[in-house]
């Protein structure tokens, strides 16, 4: 057998984005062709990144480091239990310059995700420290990490964000992270008291 011949039942193909380089400037990994368990597995992956922190800018005023950790060691968690249930059918034998969701997941996870949730005991270590009464949140911010902490999960986060662009075109789904981020803007948008919400037929 050919294996340079892609299988005929593996479409649309997608092209990948290599997720361990810096979010400026991806690379191109490889070439995607789903077969019906990865666009599943796909689907599921791409609804965890766009319903938790990993995709959400996190604001220097707003937001726990703790939390965003939380979150993306939930998501580390998740993508390790997709890969399990659909087993063997998400990492198939791959011709060179192709990838696959096993491929891209275990990359996920090894060189993007681990890396930054080895930070965790850090932060642990420093908030053992609290005194007791003291707001959390500013005592996380006057953490001598802090910032940097921050900056190593919004460059993750792009990482992230660029994963379930390819997640949502292999699985054949809407645009599901602008959404959610165009419903946040009109949730902080300031109003006028008395005023109709956005969208209402009131005063039309």
């Amino acid at each position: 057998m050919n294996v340079d011949a892609p299988p005929v039942d593996r479409e649309p193909r997608a092209p990948v984005e290599d997720t361990a380089a810096p979010a400026a400037d991806l690379r191109h990994l490889g070439t995607w062709e789903p077969a019906d368990a990865e666009r599943s597995a796909a689907w599921e992956l791409y609804l965890e990144l766009v319903t938790r922190v990993p995709v959400e800018e996190l604001d220097p005023d707003e937001g726990f480091l703790r939390q965003a950790l939380s979150s993306l060691y939930t998501c580390f968690n998740t993508t390790r239990e997709i890969l399990r249930r659909y087993g063997p059918d998400v990492a198939p034998p791959l011709a060179p310059g192709h990838v696959s969701f096993g491929v891209l997941a275990v990359t996920v996870l090894n060189r993007v995700l681990r890396p930054l949730l080895a930070q965790w005991p850090r932060l642990t270590a420093y908030e053992s420290q609290r005194p007791t009464g003291r707001d959390p949140v500013v005592y996380e911010r006057e953490w001598e990490h802090a910032e940097a902490l921050r900056r190593e999960i919004a460059a993750v986060r792009q990482t992230l964000v660029s994963l379930a662009r390819t997640l949502q075109e292999v699985a054949n789904v809407s645009d599901l992270i602008d959404f959610r981020r165009r419903v946040r803007h009109v949730h902080r948008e300031p109003r006028r008291i008395g005023a109709p919400h956005p969208g209402s037929s009131e005063g039309s």
